[in-house]
């Protein structure tokens, strides 16, 4: 699959969310903290994040800017082709390496990459054949340009604006090593950060746009959906407890909630998807 969403606008409201695909997420305009698992980025123009996609990531929007962003979904699969040629460019492997990963761009970088964008987008209009091969030559020499900006020295030190949104770090930093602990609360999150539960509440909120423990549940659910992926024969009732539930209608109750359907009808739906796979491969 390719998905190229060239200078999107509006404002983003949507959860967080993983998917099975890669992403490079261009930012061209507004004002944006960028959640990835444990990390706040918080974004300025030029900035380029590439993103495994795995991993529960969402945009933190202030609605108060225009918010401008060009977006491309893609199967790696598709691009081995233009890698794995002698003498070729591992040009996936700043994926591969630093999972997600951000390239703040300035000056004629900047203006590079813009261009670029701007070509695959030209290409994209074309509607043609032809038009879509060089859409697709276009987006391969963009990878070359990150893939030789991923090879500088990757020794600059991250500045948090503000100790709001470093505390707020800390804390997505201990949930990251916590979320599948029952006993996980306001109280112990209070202990071991030092900080009141009503401060902690409010800047996560402000920060990231969701209460702690929406976060909290919201990243069980996307494991969930990665252990029934993984381990086809896994019930329901293990991952429920593996993640930290204490009840299992609690968590069939959220995850239809953030799915769309149970945690049952999701798994039959896996299986029949992979039943369906194998039967096409046996033609």
């Amino acid at each position: 699959m390719f998905e190229f969403t060239y200078r999107s606008e509006g404002h983003y409201d949507g959860e967080f969310h993983s998917h099975t695909f890669y992403e490079l997420y261009y930012f061209h305009e507004g004002k944006c903290n960028y959640l990835i698992g444990d990390q706040i980025y918080n974004l300025s123009p030029g900035d380029l994040i590439l993103m495994y996609g795995m991993t529960l990531h969402r945009p933190k929007v202030d609605p108060s800017a225009p918010y401008i962003r060009t977006i491309i979904h893609f199967d790696p699969a598709m691009l081995r082709p233009y890698s794995d040629v002698p003498n070729g460019i591992p040009i996936l492997q700043p994926y591969e390496r630093f999972r997600n990963y951000r390239l703040s761009l300035r000056g004629g970088d900047k203006e590079e990459f813009e261009n670029l964008l701007l070509t695959m987008r030209k290409h994209q209009e074309r509607g043609t054949p032809v038009g879509d091969g060089r859409l697709m030559l276009a987006f391969v020499d963009a990878l070359h340009f990150i893939y030789e900006k991923c090879l500088e020295p990757l020794n600059e030190k991250r500045e948090f604006p503000s100790d709001k949104e470093r505390a707020v770090q800390d804390v997505i930093a201990l949930l990251e090593h916590r979320y599948t602990d029952e006993e996980l609360n306001m109280e112990r999150l209070q202990k071991e950060l030092h900080l009141s539960k009503s401060y902690l509440a409010k800047i996560f909120k402000e920060v990231t746009g969701v209460t702690i423990f929406d976060y909290v549940y919201r990243k069980r659910v996307n494991e969930a959906k990665v252990l029934f992926l993984l381990h086809p024969d896994i019930s329901v009732t293990e991952v429920s407890f593996r993640l930290g539930f204490k009840h299992l209608a609690h968590f069939s109750r959220l995850f239809k909630q953030q799915a769309g359907e149970t945690p049952e009808k999701y798994k039959k739906r896996l299986a029949d998807r992979r039943s369906s796979d194998g039967k096409e491969n046996r033609l």
